[in-house]
């Protein structure tokens, strides 16, 4: 049997779940969630990385569909209900293929009945727009993980890519953990600094999450995990579901955006802009210095570093398809995970790892949520603390 074979060998048995997918976002993009110009019943290989076929073809038995919206949206917390609503709209279209998850036992019975366990995450704090009660909310509409930030701080939480503000967690930036302990609701700490991550490791009662984060120490990007705090993953229970990003995973990747970013700068444009103008010099960047290629052997040498550190007790998958411009080779859409776990297996990983790096450790780690929960709501209220009430300056 070839190491491909073995792999979707296993991934009947065990397939992957998946931290981290933003086809809700791509959706919105692109069509403004008309349903039927993307319709994921078929190929939409044109248009995006995720579909049922290939999530098929890929053994993914449970996707975290991200819920995300932009910081800067006029009314966060009205979007993120939009994208929510996405989600469910994808749900009622599709019942023989996806099925509504919101625990541990639900993704076990969806793998039962041969679906896609469908969990939402919602990624970043200003989705809660600084309110224990939109968070509660949220919870109660299905939502099972937030991430504390996206690319910007929010006014309780230091992000990994802005200036630090908070140092961290602020005193209501605690309370939020406590709440979304209280809750069930998975701390992920993507996208956060690394004061973010060590202050939230040290509040939560609960496991927490990247849902889609790589190795620092394998390539120095301020979004990925530094050892210390993977090393602290087996005490809290936690786990670290790596990434594909390429700018996030190979160094080179890495360097190359900087220098790219910083010709935009030189030519009197803001790296994220795509007016024609700006696209115009970007090309000819890109023409005179190729962008560096990412492959599966890139991903495989973070999991291998994430799980000499870690343990292959704290390890997971996040994608982040649809949510990224760029694939590594071999990981080009959600059809690629067998790819990943045939290079595991060539490395020597065994099949008892691998059913616990695609499938048994993200199901423990929201069970034990669940669990610790269960023990909060019997001696905790909810909370109604506020930023006012938490951060307002001495004096």
């Amino acid at each position: 049997m070839t190491s491909q074979e073995a792999a979707r060998e296993l991934l009947r048995e065990f397939p992957v779940v998946d931290g981290h997918n933003d086809l809700p976002w791509a959706l919105r993009e692109q069509v403004r969630y008309d349903l039927d110009a993307r319709d994921i019943a078929t190929d939409q290989s044109a248009h995006l990385h995720t579909d049922i076929p290939r999530l098929r073809a890929g053994g993914v038995g449970a996707q975290y569909w991200s819920v995300y919206v932009r910081t800067d949206a006029p009314d966060p917390v009205a979007a993120t209900l939009e994208q929510i609503d996405c989600v469910r709209q994808l749900l009622t279209r599709h019942p023989e293929d996806l099925r509504p998850a919101l625990t541990a036992a639900d993704m076990e019975a969806a793998r039962g009945e041969g679906r896609i366990a469908s969990l939402m995450g919602a990624e970043g704090g200003h989705s809660i727009a600084g309110s224990l009660g939109t968070l509660r909310g949220l919870y109660g509409l299905g939502v099972r993980y937030m991430t504390l930030t996206h690319n910007d701080n929010v006014d309780w939480a230091d992000s990994a890519t802005d200036e630090p503000k908070a140092g961290g967690l602020t005193a209501f930036g605690r309370e939020v953990v406590r709440e979304m302990n209280r809750l069930g609701m998975l701390v992920d700490l993507s996208h956060v600094a690394a004061t973010t991550m060590r202050d939230a490791l040290d509040a939560s009662s609960a496991p927490v999450i990247f849902s889609h984060s790589s190795s620092r120490a394998v390539c120095d990007h301020p979004r990925n995990i530094p050892d210390d705090v993977l090393e602290r993953l087996p005490a809290n229970g936690g786990m670290a579901m790596v990434t594909f990003v390429p700018k996030f995973v190979l160094q080179a990747a890495v360097d190359w955006t900087a220098e790219a970013d910083e010709n935009m700068r030189a030519h009197g444009f803001h790296h994220l802009d795509t007016t024609a103008e700006a696209m115009k010099v970007h090309r000819a960047f890109e023409e005179r210095h190729p962008r560096p290629v990412a492959t599966v052997s890139t991903v495989a040498d973070h999991l291998d570093h994430m799980r000499e550190v870690a343990g292959i007790d704290h390890l997971g998958i996040g994608g982040d398809y649809d949510g990224t411009a760029f694939t590594p080779d071999g990981l080009a859409d959600v059809s690629g995970y067998p790819n990943l776990l045939a290079e595991l297996l060539d490395r020597g990983w065994s099949k008892a790892d691998l059913a616990k790096l695609t499938w048994k450790n993200a199901v423990r780690v929201l069970d034990a949520a669940e669990d610790v929960a269960r023990g909060l709501q019997a001696t905790r209220p909810p909370s109604n603390a506020t930023i006012e009430s938490l951060d307002a300056p001495a004096g």
